[in-house]
This record gives structure tokens, sequence and C-alpha cells, in this order.
């Protein structure tokens, strides 16, 4: 057994941390994976071109220099915007009526919490992946069965939810998969912004004990048994999925 002298409780609750953060970015990269899909697979120039520069960029930056860049350098963009915005404000009611002094009532300042940028990043990174996936498993399916169901005088709702969707998650299983378990292994970036995840607690409690070996060497066992229990969940799933194809 580890002795992890008196930080458990502190580890336990770094680890929800790590589960919050993991999901949250899921349900966004999700969401803007399916956008960045179907803006893929659209008849319109412009979408194509968006999603194309979306996935790209994404996915030839390093996630290290995506969280910095986005963490501080969108805490600075928003800042300075603000400090624009106070300053028109103030300009234009001036100018509209002299005899009085104005002052806007925007905050000078804003700290980007840890916990949103870190789920913001992670899930805006994860959307790119995400968006490849989907787009393979929408082009998978047989596009007779869509012209069937159209034929039939189904709409493109409707055709969408009995036909497309069951069947597009038959095929992106696999890499959706794929891609939860490497976002669940780089919500450990999220240490590095100050968030109080299971890594940066484990590394400050290494860095107090001198026992880094035993802190880091938990850390990896909880990954393991989260990305464990993930690969368990996603084979039911995957053979819910697949009754109908064997």
């Amino acid at each position: 057994m580890l002795d992890l002298q008196g930080y458990e409780a502190s580890i336990f609750k770094g680890a929800l941390v790590t589960i919050e953060v993991a999901i949250l970015s899921l349900l966004l990269a999700m969401m803007l994976g399916m956008l960045g899909a179907l803006a893929k697979l659209a008849p319109y120039r412009w979408a194509r071109a968006i999603a194309t520069l979306y996935t790209t960029i994404i996915r030839g930056i390093p996630d290290l220099v995506l969280m910095m860049l986005i963490f501080f350098g969108g805490q600075v963009l928003l800042n300075n915007g603000l400090y624009y915005i106070n300053e028109s404000i103030n300009e234009w009611f001036t100018s509209s009526d002299p005899s009085h002094e104005w002052t806007a009532y925007l905050p000078d300042y804003i700290e980007v919490s840890p916990f949103i940028a870190g789920v913001l990043t992670i899930g805006f990174i994860f959307g790119a992946y995400m968006a490849e996936t989907f787009r393979g498993a929408i082009m998978a399916v047989d596009k007779g069965e869509l012209e069937a169901a159209k034929a039939y005088g189904m709409s493109s709702t409707l055709a969408f939810r009995r036909i497309l969707f069951p069947q597009m998650v038959r095929h992106a299983l696999p890499g959706f998969g794929n891609n939860w378990l490497v976002l669940l292994k780089t919500t450990a970036l999220v240490s590095i912004i100050g968030l109080e995840d299971m890594v940066r607690v484990s590394s400050l409690a290494a860095g107090s004990t001198k026992m880094p070996f035993t802190f880091y060497m938990a850390v990896a066992i909880i990954f393991l048994f989260f990305t464990s229990v993930s690969t368990g969940l996603l084979k039911l799933v995957e053979r819910k999925f697949s009754i109908h194809a064997r």
C-alpha cells in the first residue's frame, strides 16, 4: 500500500475535479465536433473553410501551448477589451454632456477561473478531433438508406434520428472512445494553470514530503482506474449499437 502521509482526502478531491473537467470538456467537444463535422460536409464553401481551418490549427498546435495561450492570452485580450469598452463609453457620454464626468460601470479586470479555462481549452481542442471522427462516421453510413428514407417521405430530422444517427454512433464509437481516453489524460495539463486537480495536489504533496514516486504513482493508478472503467463502459455501448450489424 502507498503511504500518502494524510493527503488521501486532498487527492480524492482532486480526482473529482479531474472527472468534472473531463466530462464537461467532453460535452463541449461533442457539440463542437458535431458542428464541425456537419460544416465539413455542408454544401457551403465558407462553412467547409471555417471547419477545415479550425481542425487544421487545433491539431497542429501542441495541447500545452494552446492551454497557455487560451488561459493567459485570453485573459489579456478580455481585460484589454474591457478597458477599451469602458474608455469608449466614457468618451461617448462625456461628448454628449460635457458638463458631467461619466464613469462606466463595467469591471476593470476579470480573472478567468482555471476551471472554466481548462474546460473550454480541452473541449475546444478535442472538438477538432471529434469533428473528424463524426465526419468519418457520417460518411460511412450507406447513402442509399437515406435516399430510401427520403423516398418514403421522411423529413430530414426524422431520417437523421432514425437512420443516420444510430448508424453514425456505431461507426464513431471506436474513434470516440479513443478521443475520450486521450482527453481524460489530457486533463493533467490543467495543473499548470493553477487548478487544484489531483496532479497539482500530488505535485505539492510530493514537494512537501520529498516522496515524488509515491504520489505520482498514486496519480498513475487513479488514471489507470478511470481509463479501465471507461474502456469497459465503451465496450458495453459498442456491443449494444452493434447488435443489428451482427
